[in-house]
């Protein structure tokens, strides 16, 4: 999809939450819909992808949100409870009552199903169990058996395997009584008479060679194999790298047990970078943004308690201070720029380094490297526009000491900030941590207590 194209797809979408935010508008608070309304926003759900009516859903505070779920088709309601996100999921299971549930996860697969199953009442669940068969049970009971981030949680139980041992034309004939191919079949999975995974065939070399030849002649070993117990986040890495639609999942002997598809390692890559913004704002969890004034308070009240308490250190710093920006009152107009300066090089820098260590791109001898480069980095940086706004200073306040004090601290916090910027993610990492959780928070505060001291020490040194 080109630009211009995803522009427009998204400039569609939003006009069509705001038809049915119009329709909403028809009727006040206070009094149902109108059969005509129902009818208008039926009619337009119905029109809409899963995916497109899981956006409108969470694009809509509670109330409204609900009047809109209970005009979605039934056989509809599992594919949108897949795609809608995990707060938002949970309003929607709450206003369904048992049949509901269970009339919308019976159409669903057993991998998707053992995506819903942890959020779905713990009184449905035997009935849920009960109402598939061994096969599916199993499956179910097999997807759950791993962590969420591991790919055995996400693989998919629906591929075509054929056998090495019969010709092409075999293969064409038994796909031919399928019905329909499993979503992102782009190759064929070669397995022996013991379930062991042997290769691959392609579905282009399948069409492009004569029909007479033997499956093991054309298939190819296939190196992108992965296991249950691998991490979901590499794969999807690896996915990226080599351009893969579909791998193979087999087990330490060798066995196929499933596939791993490529939507499901886009929704990874999605969730990766949405879990990494989140936990540099210092938020526990994904957030409903109509979610309750309680649920808001208790995913931002953690990280907003550390900040309080970094804030205050940073307060106390210029509060040894005060003698000497009495004295000398532009202190006070100059010191926001260091520290602010100071934050922002070293959000740069943690960026960067917490990117890296997500793509397992340092190693212990790099980050000393690493180290060195962004300290290097940094001192240019602080010389430059150091004294830039030294003269600045100079200029403003008619002092070349101020200047010069001006120039040093800027230099000074942005050595700091890099040191911190490396630091912190490596150090979180080493411990075992989320290297991005409240990233931002803590070198905002290193760079702000740390520039106010700098600047304020200096100047009390050679400037009082």
């Amino acid at each position: 999809m080109t630009e211009v194209e995803a522009r427009s797809a998204a400039s569609r979408l939003h006009d069509q939450l705001e038809a049915i935010v119009e329709v909403l508008r028809r009727h006040d608070d206070e009094s149902p819909l109108s059969a005509e309304s129902q009818a208008e926003l039926r009619r337009q759900l119905d029109e809409l992808h899963p995916a497109d009516i899981a956006f409108i859903l969470e694009s809509l505070p509670l109330d409204d949100r609900l009047a809109v779920w209970q005009l979605v088709k039934a056989d509809r309601d599992g594919e949108i409870l897949l795609e809608v996100s995990d707060a938002v999921r949970e309003s929607l299971i709450a206003d369904m009552d048992r049949h509901e549930i269970l009339a919308a996860v019976e159409p669903l697969d057993a991998d998707e199903l053992a995506d819903l199953v942890e959020d779905l009442p713990t009184a449905v669940l035997p009935e849920l169990m009960a109402s598939l068969d061994t096969q599916q049970r199993e499956q179910v009971q097999s997807a759950l058996s791993y962590e969420d981030d591991q790919v055995g949680a996400l693989m998919d139980f629906e591929m075509v395997t054929i056998r090495e041992d019969v010709s092409l034309e075999t293969v064409l004939r038994y796909l031919r009584r399928w019905d329909e191919l499993p979503a992102q079949t782009d190759k064929l999975f070669v397995i022996n008479q013991d379930n062991l995974l042997t290769g691959v065939l392609p579905l282009h070399w399948l069409l492009v060679n004569p029909p007479e030849k033997m499956v093991s002649a054309v298939m190819a070993p296939d190196v992108n194999t992965f296991h249950p117990t691998d991490d979901a986040y590499e794969v999807a890495q690896a996915f990226e790298r080599y351009d893969l639609v579909t791998a193979p999942v087999v087990d330490e002997r060798g066995h196929l047990i499933g596939r791993i598809t490529i939507d499901a390692m886009v929704d990874v890559i999605r969730e990766e970078g949405e879990s990494e913004a989140l936990s540099r704002g210092g938020l526990r969890e994904e957030e409903d943004i109509f979610a309750s004034v309680w649920a808001s308070l208790k995913n931002r009240w953690s990280w907003l308690a550390i900040n309080l308490v970094t804030a205050f250190i940073a307060s106390r710093v210029i509060g040894l201070f005060e003698g000497s920006i009495e004295r000398l009152v532009a202190l006070a107009a100059l010191m926001p720029i260091v520290a602010g300066i100071g934050g922002n090089s070293g959000n740069q820098t943690i960026t960067m380094i917490v990117r890296a260590l997500a793509l397992n791109q340092i190693t212990a001898e790099s980050a000393k490297r690493l180290w060195r480069k962004e300290l290097t980095v940094s001192l240019l940086n602080g010389l430059v526009w150091g004294g830039v706004i030294g003269l600045v200073a100079w200029l403003l306040y008619d002092s070349v000491s101020l200047g010069l004090v001006m120039t040093a601290a800027m230099t000074l916090n942005l050595l700091l900030a890099a040191f911190a910027g490396v630091g912190i993610p490596v150090l979180m990492t080493k411990f075992g941590r989320d290297p991005a959780l409240g990233s931002s928070v803590l070198i905002t505060a290193m760079t702000d207590s740390g520039g106010f001291f700098i600047f304020l020490g200096l100047a009390t040194l050679f400037l009082m």
